[in-house]
């Protein structure tokens, strides 16, 4: 049975103040959480350390949002993927749209990042997903394949244990759009016959949903045969509606 796994992404949101009031009202109401549902949460680089210690006697693990796509050297301002998991990551997020766009990480980068993670411990939130000139064009499962097949295919054989794919469509990201649940269903099955191309255990490798992911839509999303979870951004921040998301996965 694949891994169930919802990831809360805090982007550039929190201090630590709120980092400790979030994680005790989580902590609190994801006790009886099953435990086949893996919860991640993913704060900015300066919490981790703080969120992996609150972290401590609970189910729920830690993920970085970035990393450097070296290993270490003359890099101001950069954290290596061996930094972040001696302060307590066991995932991180490489390939999110935000640092395509905004950062011009190009797919060169992103594969690199993949490879420096799975260097590690730690397992990689793999993001994918088309715009919605893309998405209208026709062209969405195309422009996801080749993200995958670029930003992926340093992982070797052994390592596809430790992957995990985040299909999500650049449109529906803080927009309050959501693709519909027939939508994320087609898109997470052609992923499943991208990784195959790749020679990747298709059936394995948990591709979960993001872009708006709330309360009210999160059970219906879950509930599509190939889709194991969600990325939650701007909902994640708000324990009562996160904890809702996670029990309904």
């Amino acid at each position: 049975m694949r891994q169930r796994l919802v990831a809360a992404n805090w982007k550039m949101h929190g201090d630590r103040a709120f980092a400790r009031q979030l994680m005790g009202q989580l902590k609190t109401s994801l006790s009886a959480l099953d435990k086949e549902a893996q919860v991640v949460i993913i704060p900015p680089a300066q919490l981790l350390a703080d969120v992996s210690d609150l972290a401590k006697g609970s189910s729920i693990e830690v993920g970085a949002q970035n990393l450097a796509q070296w290993e270490s050297g003359a890099f101001t301002g950069e954290i290596s993927a061996e930094m972040l998991a001696d302060v307590g990551a066991r995932y991180a997020l490489v390939g999110h749209s935000e640092r395509r766009s905004l950062f011009a990480e190009n797919d060169d980068v992103v594969a690199a990042k993949v490879a420096r993670v799975l260097a590690t411990e730690m397992k990689v939130i793999f993001c994918c997903g088309e715009s919605l000139a893309q998405r209208e064009s026709g062209s969405a499962q195309a422009v996801v394949d080749a993200q995958l097949a670029a930003g992926l295919r340093e992982v070797s054989s052994g390592q596809w244990g430790k992957v995990i794919v985040a299909y999500e469509p650049v449109w529906a990201i803080g927009t309050g759009k959501t693709a519909s649940p027939e939508d994320a269903q087609e898109i997470h099955a052609g992923i499943r016959v991208a990784l195959k191309r790749l020679g990747a255990p298709e059936d394995d490798v948990p591709v979960i949903y993001g872009g708006s992911v709330k309360e009210s839509n999160a059970r219906e999303l879950f509930a599509q045969p190939d889709v194991d979870g969600g990325l939650v951004g701007g909902a994640s921040l708000d324990a009562q509606a996160f904890a809702a998301i996670c029990r309904a996965v």
